[in-house]
């Protein structure tokens, strides 16, 4: 019975620290896209999505057409160990004022 305890106990915090890391990822596409909206230059928007996504994440701005897309992807976690190896992603859109 422990083992099955064991097991579904490191399920769900797996679970968990892909979610938090997908919160993060997520906020930094925001920030950075706002950032890039509202005139920003290009390192300093990459920054701020970095700022809030962490520091391994990759970061990849277009800006294009009065649209500001930003893409961020990174690791669980600190982006060593097991759960380095799976990786969240999120993209955001904004309009350039």
């Amino acid at each position: 019975m422990l083992p099955v305890v064991v097991v579904a106990l490191l399920v769900v915090l797996t679970v968990a620290a892909v979610g938090v890391a997908h919160l993060s990822v997520l906020d930094g596409a925001r920030a950075g896209a706002r950032a890039a909206a509202l005139g920003l230059t290009e390192a300093d928007a990459v920054a701020a999505a970095r700022r809030v996504a962490g520091a391994t994440a990759s970061v990849d701005l277009v800006v294009t057409d009065g649209w500001a897309s930003v893409a961020v992807r990174r690791g669980v976690g600190d982006g060593r160990g097991p759960l380095g190896a799976l990786g969240v992603s999120a993209t955001a859109v904004a309009a350039v004022e």
